[in-house]
């Protein structure tokens, strides 16, 4: 398993507290996009979310991506080159 950077720290605190997720994982995939464009070798360039939260009610797939862009928009300006967002609400991970 490997240790927890900053940012992915950054990340799901970040997360944590603006969303109040009941589940949440962030997955650092960097590693599998060595050589693409936006990679660098330090790592923790690109992140798989899995976000589960009540914020998302009420708001469409796209509203929801949005939502997670916005609150982790430091992040881009931070290194992050790209993000897969799976974000339910509570009732929908049930």
């Amino acid at each position: 398993m490997t240790e927890a950077g900053p940012l992915k720290t950054w990340i799901a605190e970040t997360l944590g507290a603006e969303l109040t997720p009941t589940h949440l994982d962030v997955i650092d995939e960097s590693h599998l996009h060595a050589g693409h464009m936006g990679w660098r070798e330090s790592g923790e360039t690109h992140f798989r979310l899995d976000v589960v939260s009540p914020a998302f009610e009420g708001k469409s797939r796209v509203e929801r991506h949005r939502l997670v862009n916005t609150v982790l928009d430091d992040a881009f300006k931070r290194g992050l080159h790209a993000l897969a967002v799976r974000a339910r609400t509570p009732s929908e991970a049930a």
